[in-house]
Parts: structure tokens; sequence; C-alpha cells
């Protein structure tokens, strides 16, 4: 590496198969990258793709000393690697979201006096009152959930409070089980953290702060307030809110890193730590999403994330805080039937063709003729619903597939989008990834669904370099401006986020929207108004 002044930002993701780092300069360009493997290098610990799925096949966890072993990993490959430590300014981090962490008593004060010449896996085996901690592939808190939507006063008032109904991953439910089916291990517990506060505290060397943004999947903290919600706290466990801490906003700095790393490492003294967050909320940061942006990943499922500035949360997809600019939310909203279905229609119409299947795209006009599909091969996330419907203009079921396969998928995710508070301004871009981002047909049919240019993006490792990017603004202690006016006038190279973004590489567009009236208009009304009836249930997309 050669030698210089230049200042380095890291960014750490624990990850459910792996942690990893990246390392950028003051210019955001990545100078270091590396990665633990969790099954291969640390293969004492049992793990298949990093955790554990017990008997009932509905409880998953992972041993939290995995995690604090890989951070002793980690450490070392960028050691041995030559990795000059002493130019860190700033840290930042993100965890899989939801997971939970609990402390013994007493591990604060350990944490305070780690001794630089041990590793931390040594130091802190008898630090945890759970040893194998609940995930987010955790779905055996059903009671739980019933329980508190119940206490609450229903799903939609636990959303409109928290931004999601009760879900089985979400922390608060996985705490509650804790509570009751080990009593004493929560009795034992000092503090509970997020594996994204737990993971801060091992560099900050005390109990790290939960985040806004992260505190956001909990079901726990009113997204509104950023306060823990009593009703939700009351429902969940006793004494909660002393053993979750004060919540803190995304970009604050938690303090120096802790003495233990200084020494052990070569980090200066003055290197900070600010607040880790869920690996959703740094995804977000990692994609440069701005106000208005809208990012889709086209994968097996499909994910969508929003910037969005006036919530309104429903029982159907999620609201966190954003993890960039404090006055602003962040959704996410999950689809299931991604490409797995998009490629069962091009076996069934296309022969198997992508090509065909793109030909078939650009030679049937935009609208398709006011045909429309809802295709659920499997039980859908949103909405919860299954089976497969095609209709005309007139409400009257009908055939006809590609076209109506795409744009039903998209108008979906534009009317769930616009459900949460999600609006389209001027300046609006559509950032897609995933493996279906490489047709530019589908992005174009995507591009005239949200009236908006498309844009391919690279999110390898985006949580990391999210939190490199959060740790150059927190270190720069500056708020973000607003996006647009960065980005069209180049206004203060110090204003923190929105600076990093200028900074930052982004795609050339893809495609630019050409759409017909027929989609524009009257697809998007009729798909709002089409109501299926089903053998197990009536609903509407």
């Amino acid at each position: 590496m050669a030698a210089s002044t230049e200042s380095f930002y890291l960014g750490f993701d624990f990850s459910t198969q792996q942690l990893k780092v990246v390392a950028v300069d003051g210019n955001l360009s990545v100078v270091h990258q590396d990665n633990v493997q969790f099954d291969s290098e640390l293969p004492e610990f049992g793990t298949q793709g990093g955790v554990h799925v017990h008997a009932d096949s509905l409880t998953v966890t992972s041993p939290v000393l995995m995690w604090v072993k890989a951070l002793d990993l980690i450490l070392g490959k960028m050691k041995n690697a030559g990795f000059d430590f002493s130019r860190v300014k700033a840290l930042s981090g993100s965890g899989q979201q939801h997971g939970s962490v609990y402390w013994r008593k007493g591990t604060n004060q350990v944490l305070r006096d780690l001794q630089p010449g041990k590793s931390l896996h040594e130091l802190l085996k008898g630090g945890f009152a759970v040893s194998d901690s609940p995930v987010w592939m955790d779905s055996s808190t059903t009671e739980q959930c019933q329980y508190l939507e119940t206490a609450v006063g229903g799903a939609q008032r636990v959303a409109d409070i928290t931004g999601s109904r009760a879900y089985e991953r979400f922390t608060g439910n996985q705490i509650a089980k804790i509570y009751k089916a080990q009593p004493e291990k929560y009795e034992d517990t000092e503090r509970i953290s997020l594996v994204s506060s737990f993971a801060a505290s091992l560099f900050l060397g005390s109990y790290a702060a939960i985040d806004y943004s992260d505190g956001s999947g909990m079901n726990l903290m009113d997204i509104f307030s950023k306060q823990w919600a009593d009703s939700c706290l009351e429902a969940t466990a006793p004494h909660l809110e002393e053993r979750l801490g004060a919540p803190v906003h995304s970009s604050a700095v938690l303090g120096l890193l802790s003495p233990y790393h200084v020494t052990r490492y070569g980090f200066p003294e003055d290197c900070k730590v600010v607040a880790f967050t869920g690996d959703n909320p740094g995804s977000l940061a990692g994609m440069r999403l701005q106000e208005g942006d809208i990012a889709v990943s086209l994968g097996t499922s499909d994910t969508v994330f929003l910037w969005i500035k006036e919530p309104r949360p429903t029982v159907e997809g999620h609201i966190f805080c954003n993890p960039v600019d404090r006055p602003s939310y962040m959704a996410l909203i999950c689809y299931k039937n991604g490409s797995l279905t998009r490629e069962r229609i091009r076996n069934k119409c296309a022969g198997g063709s992508w090509e065909v299947f793109s030909s078939v795209l650009r030679t049937t006009p935009t609208g398709n003729n006011g045909n429309i599909g809802i295709y659920f091969d499997a039980m859908e996330i949103t909405p919860s619903a299954v089976g497969v419907h095609r209709f005309d203009k007139e409400n009257t079921k009908v055939s006809g597939e590609i076209r109506a396969l795409v744009e039903g998928q998209f108008l979906a995710k534009r009317v769930h989008a616009e459900k949460l508070g999600y609006k389209i301004i001027p300046g609006t871009r559509v950032l897609a990834t995933g493996g279906a981002s490489s047709n530019k047909d589908i992005l174009q049919v995507l591009s005239d669904v949200f009236d908006a240019p498309v844009y391919t993006i690279d999110v390898a490792n985006s949580a990391c370099l999210g939190c490199g990017y959060r740790a150059l603004q927190g270190d720069t202690n500056t708020p973000a401006l607003n996006h647009q006016l960065i980005l069209v006038f180049g206004l203060n190279h110090n204003s923190g986020f929105s600076w990093c973004y200028c900074r930052a590489r982004t795609k050339d567009c893809a495609c630019s929207s050409s759409p017909g009236p027929e989609l524009k208009n009257a697809a998007i009304g009729t798909i709002m108004e089409i109501h299926v009836q089903s053998d197990s249930c009536c609903y509407s997309i």
C-alpha cells in the first residue's frame, strides 16, 4: 500500500453468512475490502448458511461468539495484509436486521477493561446470557405477534406506531418469547442489543446505543417520536426500556474507539465510532438514494427501497427512519414472486428464450391493450395472496401473458409504494439491480410505469459501502442537505452526506420513460380497483 496521509473510513457488515469490511478514502474510492465466511472459516460453530435451524424448522439462531470471533479474524487479516489502521478517521457498520444479542450482567465493565493481549472471543466467552441469538429468519413467535397486536389495538395500530404490523422476525416479539420461555436468562440480561449495536459495542468498548433506523425494525419504537413506545414495551417484557437504552440518530458519533483496538491494531486514539445500523438502511445509504428515488432489486424475490418524506404506514410493507436524513423515512416492500415467476412465463410463452420474451415486450403496446395480470405462483408477501388472475379493461378474465406479467408486477410496486407515502417528483430516478436489471426491455417497462429514468447500479457490498459513507458523514459532523440542490448546483463541498453522493459513482441511464396514456392513466387506475376472490380470501391491490 502506497505511503500517503489520505484518511480512511471503514464500513463493516455483519450479515447472515459472512462479515465484510470495506475501506474508502476521502473521495469514496474503495482502498481495501475483505470478508470472513462463517461456515467455512469458523467451522467449529457448525452453522449452515451462518445459522442453526432448530428441530421445529421455525426457530433460527446464530452463535454470538461466532460473530465476535469473525471480527477477530477480519481485523487480523487486515493487519496481515498491511492495512494502515493509523489512517482510519472513523468507522461505522451494519448488521442483519431484527437479530438480538443479550449481554449478561456485568459485561459492560468487561468491555471497558478489555486486555489488548487477548482476542475478543476469549475475553467475552462468558459475556452473553443467551448464547444463540434469534435472527431475521426465525418465524417461531406467532403467539407473541398476536398478543402484541391485540394488546396495542390491532395490526394497523401497531403499524401506525412502529412502521410495521407485528412480524415474527421483529426483535420485540423475539424478546417476548425469550422472556416467556427462558425468564431466568431474561433476568440475567443487562442490555439487549441489535446485531448492529452489538457490533458497535465491540468497537466502542461499552454498550452502544441502538440507532433510529435499525430500531424501527423491532415493533418497539415510535417512528415519529423516535422513542420507545410504552404500549409496545408493556406488551413485550417488564423493565425492557432500561435493557434497551435510549436510541440515537443514525449518524450520531457514539464516542471514540476503545483503547483495546488502538493498542492491538494501531488505530488512532481519536478514531470515531459512528452509530451502526441495519443492513437494509445501510444498503439505502450505499445505493445513494435521495428524495423521490426508488430502488428496485429484481431477484428471486423483488425488493423495493423508497425514500419518503410523509410516510403512511400500512399492514403491508415496512417504514423505517431514514439512516441518512433525519427528518425523512425509508420504506421497504418485499415481493416473493420475482424472477422465478418471470422465468416460468418465459418458459411457457417464449420457449425458454429471453430474446423472444424481450421481443414480445417490444412489440406489444404499452398498456397491453388494457389487459393486466396478477401472478402469485407462491403465497405472496405483499399482499398475502396466491393465484394467477388476468383481466381486461372491462374487468373480464382474459389470456395473454408476457407484458401482462411485467406491467402487473411493476404497477403493483408503484401502487404499494404510493400507499406508503411515496411520491414521484421532478428528478425522480429508478435505480435497478438484480438479475433482471440486465434486460433493457424489462427496464423500459419499469421506466414507463414510474414515468422516470431507470439507472442500473452495482450494489455489491452496498451495506458496507453505505456504512463507510456514513462514517465519513459522522466524521465531518455535518447534516445532509437537499440532494436535488447538491446534484444540480454542486453546492458546498463540506455539506455531509449529499456531498458523498456527488463523489460516488453512478452508472449511466439505462432507459427513459415513454408511456402511453393507457399505462399512465387507465392501467394504474385499474390495478387499484381489481378485487380478486380466491378460495381462501378476498384481496385487492
